[in-house]
C-alpha cells in the first residue's frame, strides 16, 4: 500500500497525480456512483410496489400517503447517516468509513426485495439511506483532502457525475425490468457490496486526517455550534434546507406526475416506461448541469453560482407546472430541470474546507444533510396535500417556489478562493 506523501508541485494533468490520488478518486466515484442507483430504484417502482403491498390500485390516496411516507422515512435516515458516518470518518478514518456506508446501502436495498408490509420497506429504506447520506460526507472529505485544491469545481462535477450515472443504471435496470414485479429492482442495489473488497485493500488513510490525529483527540460534535464555526454552520444548514426540501419533492413526485399523465395510458408497462425514461432526461440534463455548476463557481465563486442556478431551477420548474405539455415537451423541460440541479453537486467541494480537519465529515455531513430532515417533512406534507387537491402540477407548482428563498440564502454561503499554486 503506497504511503508516499502528496505532492507539494502544481498537478497540471491526470497523469500527474499520485498512486494514492488515482485510488482515493476512483473509490470516491464507485461509491457514489452505486449511491446514486441506491437511491433511485425506489423513486421508479413507488407507486407500483406500495400499492401492490397495501393490496390496492394505484389511485388509491392511501398509496401515494404511504409511498410519502416511506420517501420521508429515507430522507430523514440520509441526514441521520450523513452526520453518523461523518462522525465515524473523523474518528475512524475516510478509507474505513466508506467502506461502512457502502456495505450499509447495499446491504439494505436488496433487504427491499423481501418487504411484504408496507411499513418493512419503510424500514429498509430508512436504513439504507444511512449509508447513502455518510457516503457523501465520507467521499467528499476523502477528495477534498487528496486532489488539487485548484480542481475542486471540476472535481464536484465528477463527483455527482458519479451519482447520474448511478442513476442512470437504475434506469437501465427499471428498463430491464419492466412489466415484472416491482420488487425485482432492488436486487440491482446488492452489487456496490462488490467493490468495498477493493476500497479496504487499496485505499489509505488521508495524509491530512493521519496528521491531524497524532496526539490530538477529535473535537465534540457540539463545537459544530461554538464560537469558531457556530456561524458556518448555521448558514449552511439554512441554504441546504430550503433548497434540498424544494429538490426532493420535486425529485419524488415527478414520477407520480408523469405517471397520471394521460398521454401515457393506463397500462402498467407504458407507466414504467414513462417514468424511466422522465427520470432519464432529469438526469442526461444534470450530467451537463454539473460541468456547467464547475465553469460557473470557477467564473464568479460558489455561492453566486448555487444562487443562479437555483434561480434556474425555479424559473423551468415554473414554465412546466403552471401549463400543460405534451409528454415529449415534458421530457425536454425535465432535461432543463435536470441541468440546473447541477448546483448541487458544488456543494460537495464547497462546504468540507468550510470546517476544521477533525470536524470536516461531521459539519459536511451534518449540515448538508439536515436538509433532508426537513425535506422530509416537505413530501410528506406534499403527499396529503395532493390527497386533497388531486393535482401533482399543483403541488410540483407550489414546491418550486422554495428555490427563490434557497437562492437568496446561497449568497451567505462563505466564498472560497483557491490557489491556483495548492
Amino acid at each position: 500500500m503506497s504511503t508516499e506523501p502528496l505532492p507539494a508541485r502544481e498537478v497540471h494533468h491526470l497523469r500527474d497525480l499520485s498512486a494514492e490520488q488515482v485510488r482515493s478518486g476512483a473509490a470516491a466515484w464507485l461509491g457514489w456512483l452505486f449511491d446514486g442507483l441506491d437511491m433511485h430504484l425506489y423513486t421508479l417502482v413507488a407507486t407500483a410496489f406500495v400499492a401492490q403491498l397495501l393490496m390496492t390500485g394505484e389511485g388509491d390516496p392511501e398509496v401515494g400517503k404511504k409511498a410519502s411516507i416511506i420517501q420521508a422515512a429515507f430522507l430523514v435516515g440520509w441526514a441521520v447517516g450523513g452526520g453518523f458516518f461523518g462522525r465515524v470518518a473523523d474518528l475512524l478514518g475516510r478509507s474505513r468509513a466508506l467502506v461502512l456506508t457502502i456495505l450499509t446501502y447495499a446491504c439494505f436495498t436488496g433487504l427491499s426485495f423481501f418487504a411484504t408490509e408496507w411499513w418493512h420497506l419503510m424500514a429498509f429504506r430508512f436504513l439504507a439511506a444511512l449509508g447513502i447520506g455518510g457516503e457523501w460526507a465520507v467521499g467528499a472529505s476523502l477528495l477534498s483532502e487528496t486532489w488539487p485544491k485548484s480542481w475542486r469545481p471540476w472535481i464536484a462535477a465528477t463527483l455527482q457525475s458519479a451519482v447520474n450515472c448511478g442513476v442512470l443504471l437504475a434506469c437501465l435496470a427499471g428498463a430491464l425490468l419492466k412489466g415484472q414485479p416491482p420488487q425485482w429492482i432492488f436486487l440491482v442495489g446488492v452489487l456496490p457490496a462488490f467493490i468495498t473488497l477493493w476500497i479496504r485493500r487499496a485505499v489509505p488513510e488521508t495524509e491530512e486526517w493521519t496528521e491531524a490525529r497524532k496526539g490530538q483527540a477529535a473535537p465534540r460534535i457540539a463545537e459544530l455550534f461554538g464560537p469558531a464555526v457556530r456561524s458556518i454552520t448555521l448558514r449552511v444548514m439554512l441554504i441546504c434546507a430550503v433548497s434540498l426540501t424544494a429538490h426532493w419533492t420535486f425529485m419524488f413526485w415527478q414520477q407520480s406526475y408523469i405517471r397520471s399523465l394521460p398521454e401515457v395510458g393506463v397500462l402498467k408497462a407504458g407507466k414504467d416506461h414513462a417514468t424511466v425514461m422522465a427520470l432519464l432526461w432529469i438526469m442526461v440534463g444534470s450530467l451537463v448541469g454539473n460541468f456547467t455548476a464547475g465553469g460557473l463557481a470557477k467564473w464568479i465563486g460558489y455561492g453566486k453560482a448555487i444562487a443562479l442556478m437555483l434561480v434556474g431551477y425555479f424559473i423551468v420548474m415554473w414554465f412546466t407546472f403552471s401549463r400543460s405539455h405534451g409528454l415529449e415537451m415534458t421530457y425536454g423541460l425535465f432535461a432543463i430541470i435536470g441541468v440546473m440541479q447541477g448546483c448541487f453537486g458544488l456543494f460537495t467541494m464547497c462546504l468540507p474546507p468550510l470546517f476544521p480537519v477533525l470536524l470536516r465529515s461531521t459539519g459536511a455531513g451534518f449540515c448538508y444533510n439536515i436538509g433532508r430532515i426537513l425535506s422530509a417533512g416537505g413530501v410528506v406534507f406534499f403527499g396529503i396535500f395532493n390527497k386533497v387537491q388531486g393535482d401533482f402540477a399543483g403541488v410540483l407548482l407550489t414546491a418550486s417556489y422554495l428555490f427563490i428563498p434557497a437562492a437568496f440564502f446561497a449568497l451567505l454561503l462563505p466564498e472560497q478562493r483557491e490557489k491556483e499554486s495548492a
